[in-house]
């Protein structure tokens, strides 16, 4: 194989596995929180607590991944374009 072909099969790959991922599971963890929904703190004894509501993924803990956003986004607007 060349070069050229071994990219392409390569990209190939990775994009229907990360498509094939956002289909099974449209939601990850969010970064901001780590999946808590809140923001940890401590108090002064070094314990630590809840804190703030995550504004990011409205204290859920959970985002929609950008490969699914996108799908979603490109299916909004074939529907509005078809009707």
């Amino acid at each position: 194989m060349t070069s050229i072909a071994l990219a392409i099969a390569c990209l190939l790959t990775v994009t229907l596995g990360y498509g094939g991922m956002c289909a099974a599971s449209p939601f990850g963890t969010c970064h901001k929180c780590n999946g808590f929904g809140f923001a940890m703190e401590t108090d002064r004894k070094g314990r630590p607590k809840r804190g703030k509501s995550c504004r990011r993924c409205k204290a859920t803990g959970k985002r929609i991944r950008a490969g699914r956003w996108l799908f979603n986004r490109a299916e909004r607007i074939y529907r509005g374009g078809t009707h």
